[in-house]
């Protein structure tokens, strides 16, 4: 098998021929709205092929109930298995369960990625892209409005044994340590797991603080849209304050198209999803695949905020 990082689209996976094949399928969760989508795409691809049956479970955020979920699908002799793996840090041992059956990681990069057996590979984007891409374009909106003497702003992680957060992270302290833009300054970073409600939350303990802000930067939309919540209902006017996700999901394109939301990263979730059944039946038919396939990120502003509204 090639072991090759590829910068490709869907479309480049190779066309594979798919009779009397069981799938299974772990999900982190399902209350997610960027995992739903990619879900979708998983569930409409397979839908579309003769042959495919696939079965999707909800893992409920809990690491041992989907370890068990992936011994259950081979117990059931599937004959290959998806996860989008709640803890990245648990790859050897999602791997192991899996033993001989094809096994696809996809969306988030397990902590064994590079040393995955020649059965298992990974579809996803690279989130070296996706923080990167985010902070540089809220860097350059700070720039624009002036402020480049001297700019204020709080970053929002996501989940911290998701090894996406942890990089996204990294990207916004890296781009913020560039000379260009080294003039903002973090006050504070907090998680708020992915999530809008506790990021409302979070983002209202950081008004009460009273400092004065210019930015804030979330590891994904829901949490930039949580920030934007508790401003607003704060009386903060979102044109002062410039506001960064990733995911460009739709409720972050709305957001954007009303003036809320500044910077947002484009990440295929519906692409991934059928990225990762064109995968997993290539390994069943012992083609001949790269082990890591990347799907581009794309910046999304309110410039180019057309091409992407129906994307998601």
């Amino acid at each position: 098998m090639k072991k090759s990082i590829v910068a490709a689209g869907v479309a480049t996976l190779m066309a594979t021929s798919a009779i009397g094949q069981d799938l299974g399928a772990s999900i982190a969760r399902f209350d997610d709205n960027f995992l739903t989508v990619m879900r979708n795409g998983m569930v409409d691809h397979a839908g579309s092929m003769d042959g495919v049956n696939l079965q999707v479970e909800d893992a409920t955020d809990d690491i041992g109930k989907q370890i068990d979920q992936v011994k259950n699908f081979v117990a059931s002799g599937v004959d290959a298995i998806i996860v989008n793996i709640v803890d990245t840090s648990a790859g050897a041992a999602v791997s192991a369960a899996a033993g001989d059956v094809p096994l696809v990681y996809v969306n988030r990069e397990p902590d064994n990625v590079n040393d995955l057996p020649s059965t298992q590979a990974f579809v996803a984007s690279n989130e070296i892209e996706s923080g990167t891409l985010e902070a540089f374009q809220i860097c350059r909106n700070l720039r624009a409005a002036g402020k480049a003497g001297g700019a204020m702003g709080y970053l929002m992680n996501g989940q911290l044994s998701n090894q996406a957060a942890v990089q996204r992270s990294k990207d916004v302290h890296d781009v913020i340590g560039m000379d260009m833009c080294n003039f903002m300054t973090l006050i504070d970073e907090q998680t708020a797991n992915w999530s809008r409600d506790e990021a409302q939350s979070l983002m209202t303990n950081w008004l009460s603080a009273g400092e004065d802000f210019d930015f804030v930067i979330a590891n994904n939309d829901e949490m930039a849209i949580g920030a934007i919540q508790a401003m607003k209902a704060a009386g903060i006017d979102m044109a002062d304050v410039e506001v960064g996700g990733v995911d460009a999901t739709q409720d972050a394109l709305v957001a954007m198209q009303a003036g809320e939301l500044d910077v947002t990263v484009f990440q295929d979730a519906f692409g991934q999803g059928a990225g990762s059944v064109d995968t997993a039946i290539a390994l069943v038919n012992g083609e001949d695949v790269d082990q890591k396939v990347y799907i581009p990120f794309k910046l999304v502003t309110p410039d180019n905020i057309g091409d992407f509204l129906d994307k998601n």
